[in-house]
């Protein structure tokens, strides 16, 4: 077995248990009936700065251990639908690892990521609302395009700022790929 399988493997199974584990002891920002859990897509965004294999791992592997945790499935299929937004984030910065040294084009890649992000989240939200099994008190446009759209936005948005301070942090000491290449291209 290669060395960097291994080592891939052992970074997704860590950030997958992250994943698991941080809904369980991180404070929610609840208004019923959506709810934001800080810090919870860090793992995920993690994996993007890593590579695409370990970005697709750690995104089943969450939904795994969501379902395995009793979740309500409308959770569990939110976090599936996360593979979306988190291949697309992966493969772009794997062709452009630069984008972390321009603070512009950097929260320019967070917002659209997040506009990803929570439009598919809505579209299982909206599956689920159709479908009978999530019943909205109130104001639906309100629910859906302040809370759960523009509410979602921001949450990415500030998982993904979190995400990029923690691999900042950690790639003082260990090598994360996206940074590493970003700071070859910034020495050539």
């Amino acid at each position: 077995m290669k060395k960097n399988s291994v080592r891939q493997l052992t970074i997704s199974a860590l950030l997958i248990a992250m994943a698991v584990i941080i809904p369980m002891v991180m404070p929610k920002i609840v208004i019923g009936p959506a709810s934001f859990t800080l810090a919870s897509h860090v793992p995920l965004f993690i994996a993007m700065f890593f590579s695409v294999p370990v970005t697709i791992a750690v995104a089943i592997g969450t939904t795994f251990g969501f379902l395995l945790n009793g979740l309500p499935f409308i959770i569990t299929l939110r976090a599936l639908s996360h593979i979306v937004f988190a291949l697309i984030g992966a493969y772009y910065l794997q062709k452009n690892p630069n984008i972390v040294l321009n603070p512009k084009k950097f929260q320019l890649f967070s917002f659209l990521i997040a506009v990803i992000h929570s439009a598919v989240e809505l579209v299982v939200v909206v599956a689920f609302l159709f479908g009978g099994q999530l019943q909205v008190e109130g104001n639906i446009f309100y629910f859906l395009f302040v809370l759960m759209g523009l509410g979602g936005v921001i949450h990415s948005m500030v998982d993904y700022n979190l995400a990029y301070f923690v691999a900042k942090a950690l790639g003082r000491g260990f090598d994360i790929p996206i940074l590493s290449k970003a700071k070859e291209l910034k020495l050539s």
